[in-house]
């Protein structure tokens, strides 16, 4: 057994593509080697920002020497076609054999293979992965036609043994193999020879290289906690920074410097977006205050001045960074404090949003519209989720989210109380945006309640009306995102709403808009732009469509007599649209199925709940299942199932062989047996428990009700022969088997659930 190290020696590799490179030549070199025939113990791969790494221990001496018979054509076959065969196998025609078949005498060929020692096939594996590395991007350099993501300079590869080391024989576009690397570039650039791994990571660290990432993440990681909380502060915790800086040093040098006095009014997260886009360095807060007053950088080397140089050159680029951002913090809030926050936001009506759903100011309005109608299923203020809708883009058009776009929101607050709005209306503003995915938080605050479900259905609602729905692993307006946020903030405040119905009022909205913005002039816009008000105030949700098709046409009816063919197109549109709240509805329960599926709950379960009324109440529909799948995990819970099955199928027999619905209510006189008239009991009394407690939505109580059937069921099939001679018996335990689906009907569709 050897030990294999690689390393691949180039140019400064980017720090996002580090951690996939390292994956990519593990992967690429153990599967080439196992598919070659070798075998190892264990790998690893490293990155530094100039040298990829793997290390093998355990790799096998040799492939083994592989033997393989094959049959060749029959005796007496064409002399091509045998001809053939023997090329392909690659033997002479001496060495066939001929072996009796079922099909009479064919040849055989015996194939063999021998092993090929480690360096040969190593060699053969490295040069294949380096050649077709799959570098997002890469790059050639002087006359050679290598790529690589940046000029590679040189290789090392050696299998290592116990009597000593072995330089594998490479040579890749003239870059020949060795023994030899070199340390950090500044610090310890003269190459030195290495035998093992053990001795390479040594040396390596001797020459101011760390070279595990996980290694100077923590080390960056701990110096920088120790700064901090020497100097009484603490440190702004970013993982993805963290990864990142790690990917830039070899030799990692925490330094903390502080912030000028004079940026200290800018909101902490304006520091700490500036600070973390533009310098990579952390943020460092006061705990008093929550004020970022510091910060730390990491150099990639050290000097001899513990590096001040370093540290106040830094300082110097920072404040002129952070100069920029106070420019235009200050001129943010000079627009805000003399025009108002909605004064900010005029500019809106001249961003597009799509060119099919009009400008950003279009979208306001029918998110206003919107949110008035969720605001008392939130028990949201209306008034003040309208104001909210209104303001909540504005800082679009700042000049703070110009610089930073992942500021929006954020910013839209804090210009909401400079401009003296409610709280609710400024936590609204960043809040709406919520969750952004699946580790991000849920709004509670009814007003950002309100307004994040108006905001997220006016833009599903919107790309359905014009058909730009997901398709594949395709979703480039992230509706899939936008209608899990949906669900997560209807789960996480309990929030009771008919989404049919919500889906349907705006869809009216939105197709208005849309016909305004693509068919009519002024005026016939104004015209439809009225009737989109008088739809948005409508509270008959049931009969919104015809309402919409009406308020339509009565919007252009005074201009029939030239504009015929733009009637004939509103009319058109709109019944093309008439579905749409159904097809989203069914994108909901798509949604819905994954996120249940992740907490446990199976989908022939949500299946079994979707097909009941009322399914487009999420709380409702996910009530349902939640109690249904508890129940079914439980004894009686299976059982019944499997006595509801038996039930339906001997039902469902009976009325397909006889042509008739067996729904007529049995008789107890008729029954024969105490199963029998015990399973009328039992009915009774289930009936009589399952039916208020539906009406209550008390889940819970309908399927312990259920559960009482099950001892009765099964003694009466038990007992009790179904299709009995007597044509009036018969009959009336049809019907009584009928009663048994209906009442178990009334809970969920146990139809749909497997076993």
């Amino acid at each position: 057994m050897a030990d294999l190290l690689i390393e691949l020696f180039s140019e400064e590799i980017p720090a996002r593509m580090q951690a996939n490179a390292a994956d990519a030549l593990k992967k690429l070199m153990t599967d080439g080697l196992v598919e070659a025939g070798l075998t190892y113990a264990h790998a690893a791969a490293f990155a530094t920002p100039r040298r990829l790494v793997l290390a093998l221990q355990g790799l096998s001496e040799h492939s083994p020497r592989l033997t393989e018979e094959r049959r060749g054509p029959k005796v007496g076959a064409p002399e091509q076609a045998i001809e053939g065969f023997l090329r392909g196998a690659g033997v002479a025609r001496e060495a066939l054999e001929i072996r009796d078949d079922k099909k009479g005498q064919v040849y055989i060929a015996t194939i063999v293979t021998e092993g090929r020692a480690a360096p040969v096939i190593v060699a053969e594996v490295l040069e294949r992965a380096i050649r077709n590395f799959p570098w997002p991007k890469s790059m050639r350099w002087g006359s050679g036609s290598l790529r690589w993501v940046r000029p590679l300079h040189s290789i090392l590869c050696i299998l290592s043994r116990e009597d000593g080391a072995e330089v594998v024989p490479l040579d890749v576009d003239g870059i020949v193999a060795g023994n030899q690397t070199r340390g950090h570039r500044f610090m310890a650039p003269d190459a030195f020879s290495v035998s093992s791994f053990e001795d390479y990571a040594a040396k390596l660290k001797r020459a101011f290289v760390l070279l595990d990432p996980a290694e100077r993440a923590d080390h960056i990681w701990n110096e920088a906690s120790q700064m901090a909380f020497a100097a009484g502060l603490e440190l702004v915790e970013d993982r993805g920074l963290l990864s990142e800086v790690a990917g830039l040093v070899e030799w990692p040098v925490v330094l903390m410097g502080r912030i000028e006095e004079r940026f200290l009014d800018l909101p902490p997260e304006v520091l700490q977006t500036s600070m973390r886009e533009h310098q990579k360095f952390f943020s460092v807060r006061d705990p008093k205050s929550g004020q970022i007053v510091a910060f730390v950088t990491v150099a990639n080397r050290a000097t001899v001045d513990h590096g001040a140089t370093i540290l106040a050159g830094n300082q110097k680029v920072l404040a002129a960074r952070l100069s920029d951002a106070k420019f235009f913090w200050d001129n943010d809030l000079r627009v805000v404090l003399e025009k108002g926050l909605e004064a900010m936001g005029a500019g809106l009506s001249d961003v597009t949003f799509h060119n099919k759903l009009g400008s950003q100011a279009d979208r306001v309005a029918r998110i206003e519209a919107l949110a008035r109608e969720i605001a008392p299923l939130v028990g949201a203020d209306a008034d003040q989720v309208a104001l909210a809708a209104k303001v909540a883009k504005a800082d679009l058009r700042s000049e703070m989210v110009g610089e930073f776009p992942e500021l929006q929101g954020l910013m839209g607050s804090y210009y909401a109380r400079a401009a003296g709005l409610p709280e609710d209306v400024a936590r609204a503003c960043v809040e709406h945006y919520q969750p952004l995915g699946p580790s991000d938080s849920v709004p509670s605050a009814p007003v950002s309640v309100a307004l994040a479900l108006a905001d997220k259905l006016d833009t599903l609602t919107g790309f359905w009306a014009i058909d730009e729905k997901p398709t594949g692993s395709k979703d480039p307006y992230a509706l899939r995102r936008a209608a899990l946020g949906v669900i997560r903030l209807v789960f996480g405040n309990g929030v009771r709403v008919s989404f049919k119905g919500i889906i349907q009022l705006h869809k009216d909205i939105v197709v208005l808009d849309i016909i305004a913005g693509k068919h009519f002039a002024d005026e016939q816009a104004a015209a439809l732009r009225e009737a989109r008000t008088q739809l948005s105030r409508a509270r008959a949700v049931s009969n919104l469509n015809v309402n919409a098709i009406s308020a339509a046409e009565a919007a252009v009816r005074k201009l029939e007599s030239d504009a015929s063919t733009t009637v004939h197109e509103v009319r058109a549109a709109l019944q093309l649209l008439l579905n749409l709240e159904a097809d989203l509805l069914t994108f909901f329960h798509d949604r819905l199925k994954v996120h249940l599926r992740d907490q446990g709950i199976r989908h022939d379960v949500i299946d079994a709940c979707l097909a009941m009324p009322g399914n487009d109440d999420l709380t409702l529909l996910v009530k349902r299942a939640e109690a249904l799948s508890a129940f079914l995990k439980t004894a009686d819970g299976e059982n019944l199932l499997q006595g509801f099955k038996r039930a339906n199928n001997i039902l469902s027999q009976a009325e397909a062989k006889d042509g008739v619905e067996y729904s007529f209510g049995p008789d107890p006189k008729l029954a024969e047996t105490d199963a029998e008239r015990a399973l009328f009991t039992a009915l009774d009394q289930a009936e009589a428990a399952i039916s208020p407690a539906m009406q209550a939505e008390d889940f819970g109580a309908a399927m312990q009700a259920m559960a009482g059937l099950r001892a009765p069921i099964d003694a009466f099939f038990e007992a009790v022969q179904i299709n009995a001679e007597n044509q009036i018996l018969r009959r009336n335990r049809l019907n009584l088997l009928h009663r048994i689906r209906e009442i178990c009907l009334q809970v969920a569709d146990l139809t749909r659930v497997e076993g």
